[in-house]
């Protein structure tokens, strides 16, 4: 799984921050999202698939590899760009 950001798009909802405060921050500037890791333990994959599916902008993206997508198929074990380990 990779999750990136795009600055461009975000509105500054905050969504993504109150959901994952683990992963996703907000620049004291301007208000914009910012990846505050940049792997993933499996146990958070279905917080960043519920981070990119609430965000209103559109601006986190999630990309799923293979074996995260049998993952989600499956449901999760415990319901700028970066790589997920495992």
């Amino acid at each position: 799984m990779r999750v990136s950001v795009d600055r461009d798009r975000c509105c500054s909802s905050g969504m993504c921050v109150m959901n994952v405060p683990d992963v996703f921050d907000q620049d004291d500037q301007d208000g914009l999202v910012r990846l505050r890791q940049t792997t993933f333990r499996p146990d958070q994959f279905g917080d960043l698939r519920l981070a990119a599916q609430l965000c209103p902008s559109g601006a986190i993206t999630v990309v799923e590899d293979e074996s995260t997508a049998v993952e989600a198929e499956a449901g999760p074990a415990g319901t700028q760009s970066a790589p997920v380990d495992g």
